[in-house]
């Protein structure tokens, strides 16, 4: 076995990893990244870009088929090609990654393609090569499509997001198992499209983790749009035969295609991670707040545990980065973590949602207020569904937590993002004055309804 001696090894080439192998190479130490796929990670290839870029199309149409109650006629003939051909020309270079190596080569990263899996402190082993990081190794080996233990599912070929997104001929009639933030998004883009889309959740809203109110209001768009959503709902077995058969509590559902889409896993199997003193079975790898997992060992990304989000695996990237190189600042912080579905309407929220925060013990007061009865939703008309959920500690007076659901609702996210990260106090955001019309009026409406005597 050859034995490579360098600074720092970054296992994982994911945003997160690759920010910080070039960072740290820029800063002129010797560091190789190992990745066995994608140099880039799922978001510009599978993730992040290319659904984003099905979801722009998608609103066009939405937003062309609203021009007859607004503004006269017009003729709306989706064609998926063109989608299709942007995804692969411009989004993902044909799936191929030169891009993205060139650029960490060209900072001085070398890149070695294989599995990397952990052999003690500092050390990497990738085949029959070893290579050890004088001043460490970090880890970013990110997530993979879930599995599920569904009776007959494994043997039919359904599609995850890595499938989905190479599609060139949409299906006449799609099932989603799935209605969190992937699965409604590409419910909803195909729905646009022309699929005829039926959306499986077993919990009993669309998008589980966030404020009941803002999957409700999901669930009623989606509903009005023609996608069929089933919630609540228990899928006992999958049958291919040309075609899918889903086999649920409520009857059987026929399909053309089917898209799972129903969480991700961490890829820690086999990583090595008893080599340096973690648990092998562990959910997640815990870290300080400077990223660090174990001796010369860090972590950044979805594998930590904090959110699996390109932003957060970025933000841990630089934290680890500065750390290894010894600058002071920041460390990592999670109680504004910020997140956006893009949807039609987006649906966007940061920190607490209203239970975690009365879990937590928190004296919690909750402010409210309708998109649609706002004046720039009044204005809007179609499409203005939305609605400001605010989460707020009573004892301290600042937010803890906050959704923002409508046009632009990831945009408008971010005043409240800030207001919960810096803990604004309530009273000062109340003091603001706020543009008329838009959609972010609707948060000083929010605001009143709690700080109002």
């Amino acid at each position: 076995m050859a034995t490579h001696e360098v600074d720092v090894v970054v296992v994982g080439l994911g945003p997160g990893g690759e920010y910080a192998a070039q960072k740290l190479a820029e800063a002129g130490l010797d560091v190789v990244g190992i990745d066995r796929d994608l140099v880039g990670g799922e978001c510009p290839f599978y993730g992040c870009i290319p659904s984003k870029m099905m979801i722009r199309a998608a609103d066009a149409l939405g937003e062309a088929r609203r021009v007859d109650e607004l503004a006269g006629s017009a003729e709306v003939s989706p064609d998926w090609s063109a989608v299709a051909t942007r995804i692969d020309k411009q989004a993902t270079n044909h799936w191929q990654d030169d891009s993205h190596v060139e650029r960490l080569e060209e900072a001085g990263v070398r890149i070695v393609r294989g599995d990397g899996v952990l052999d003690g402190p500092g050390t990497v082993r990738v085949g029959e090569d070893r290579y050890v990081g004088a001043r460490g190794v970090v880890l970013n080996v990110g997530t993979s499509p879930a599995t599920l233990p569904i009776d007959g599912l494994a043997e039919t070929p359904y599609w995850t997001n890595r499938e989905i997104v190479k599609v060139t001929e949409l299906p006449a009639s799609l099932a989603v198992i799935g209605g969190g933030p992937i699965g409604c998004e590409l419910a909803q883009a195909f729905a646009r499209f022309g699929s005829a889309v039926t959306v499986l959740e077993v919990a009993d809203r669309l998008l589980p983790p966030e404020e009941p109110e803002s999957g409700e209001l999901l669930g009623r768009v989606f509903r009005d749009e023609g996608i069929r959503v089933e919630t609540g709902i228990t899928i006992e077995r999958v049958e291919h035969d040309g075609g899918f058969t889903i086999t649920t509590d409520r009857g059987e559902i026929e399909a053309d295609q089917l898209l799972v889409a129903a969480g991700r896993r961490l890829n820690l199997h086999g990583l090595g991670l008893d080599t340096v003193g973690l648990d092998p079975e562990a959910r997640s790898v815990p870290t300080d707040e400077r990223m660090r997992a174990g001796e010369r060992l860090w972590a950044v990304g979805d594998i930590t545990g904090h959110g699996q989000f390109t932003h957060v695996s970025m933000y841990q990237g630089d934290i680890a980065v500065r750390d290894i190189l010894g600058q002071d600042g920041h460390g990592a912080e999670y109680h504004a973590v910020s997140r956006v579905t893009f949807t039609d309407p987006e649906v966007g929220s940061v920190g607490m949602s209203e239970q975690q925060a009365r879990d937590a013990g928190i004296d919690v007061r909750v402010g409210h207020a309708d998109l649609a009865a706002s004046s720039r939703g009044w204005i809007h008309q179609l499409g203005a569904d939305g609605l400001i959920k605010l989460v707020a500690d009573a004892d301290r007076g600042v937010l803890v937590g906050a959704s923002s659901v409508g046009p632009s609702g990831g945009e408008v996210l971010g005043m409240l993002a800030l207001a919960v990260h810096a803990e604004v106090p309530l009273d000062r955001i109340a003091s603001m004055h706020f543009a008329y019309p838009t959609f972010h009026r609707a948060v000083d409406v929010a605001v009143a309804s709690i700080v109002a005597p």
